[in-house]
């Protein structure tokens, strides 16, 4: 199996039942993404497959062929700086996670597409907003008022 992982081709001789995560952590070292709940409920294992968020423990490897994914360890883009400035984590364990999913999160708002909080006309920012496209990721540690600043600047950017 051949994907591009960071901008760097990848060729994989996977089991089949073997995760994207599992392939990410296991087979290329890179451990950003972490393994939470692993049934995709709490966000940690978050990733770019093809420039859209998607929870890395829910996927089969093999399915991705020819795919292009982006994990923290390749994810270059303002929302960091701003988790950094206005403490936008706490124990750390989710916070690649969360960022991978505030950069998918402002493509898709971008792209204008609507959530469960916009109403009519296009989407606007707000906290409420940001805090229902970011619901699928969760931080044990409370941190979330200050993940909500930093990612409404880093859109702002």
């Amino acid at each position: 199996m051949d994907l591009v992982v960071n901008g760097a081709e990848q060729s994989l001789d996977l089991d089949p039942r073997t995760t994207l995560l599992d392939a990410l952590r296991e087979h290329l070292g890179l451990t950003g993404a972490k393994k939470g709940c692993d049934h995709g409920q709490c966000g940690a294992c978050t990733v770019l497959l093809d420039g859209r968020r998607v929870n890395s423990c829910l996927i089969l490897a093999i399915t991705l062929s020819g795919s292009e994914v982006t994990t923290i360890e390749g994810v270059d883009h303002p929302v960091q700086q701003k988790f950094l400035e206005h403490d936008g984590f706490q124990c750390g364990y989710c916070t690649p996670g969360q960022i991978c999913s505030a950069v998918g999160m402002l493509d898709e708002f971008s792209q204008g597409w609507p959530s469960a909080v916009t109403g009519s006309g296009p989407p606007d920012l707000s906290d409420p907003e940001i805090r229902e496209r970011m619901s699928g990721n969760l931080c044990r540690c409370g941190a979330y008022p200050n993940m909500v600043p930093a990612i409404r600047e880093a859109a702002e950017r």
